[in-house]
């Protein structure tokens, strides 16, 4: 695997992750700022930007991840949008964050310390946006978020901000085996927890 030059940066409550860059193998490449706006209803928190997400500058631009595909099924945005209107979403309601935001090959690159730092940094966002739900990409990312062994699908018992849901949606990745179909039916059940519509659905504590 690939290593990254000098220490990996773990945030401070001062970081607003505008300027910060990182150095892979030579390359110098400027983190994902978080993709917030006035009036974000719901919260993506996924584990760590991709080396191409970074280099393009934008979030889920991996060729075979669904997330854009995901929104517009569950019916979260009015139509598909590409990686490259991802500025689109905060007028949506709907903002992007990341647990970790050193840009990595995959995400078993980063380091316990990071998720560590990151998950404090997660919540210090969540308290200050305040936003109705936060999703999280694949339950990876919200078991590291929330220190806990094994969760749900869906809306899970316990929140980790007050007053703020905590939801999990199966990965967008490709390398994630669920039928998109299944997939969909979990983001679709996030756009009725966050328009208020239903209570979520709470799924089996089965393997990601």
């Amino acid at each position: 695997m690939g290593g990254v030059s000098g220490l990996p940066h773990l945030p401070s409550a001062e970081d607003d992750f505008l300027s910060i860059e990182y150095e892979f193998e030579g390359e110098r490449l400027r983190t994902l700022p978080d993709l917030l706006g006035p009036g974000v209803r719901v919260l993506f928190v996924g584990y760590n930007p991709s080396l191409r997400a970074a280099r393009l500058g934008r979030y889920y631009a991996g060729r075979n991840n669904r997330f854009w595909d995901l929104l517009a099924a569950g019916g979260l945005t009015p139509r598909k949008l590409s990686y490259e209107e991802g500025h689109l979403l905060p007028g949506l309601g709907i903002g992007i964050t990341d647990l970790v935001k050193r840009p990595t090959r995959a995400a078993h690159d980063v380091t316990t310390a990071e998720f560590r730092a990151g998950a404090q940094r997660v919540r210090r966002l969540v308290e200050r946006v305040g936003p109705k739900v936060v999703a999280y990409n694949g339950k990876g990312v919200y078991l590291l978020a929330s220190g806990l062994q094994s969760a749900p699908w869906g809306l899970q018992p316990t929140c980790l901000v007050a007053g703020v849901a905590d939801y999990v949606v199966p990965s967008p990745s490709g390398l994630a085996t669920i039928p998109f179909a299944e997939k969909a039916r979990w983001f679709a059940g996030l756009r009725e927890v966050v328009e208020g519509v239903g209570g979520g659905e709470a799924g089996e504590r089965e393997a990601e």
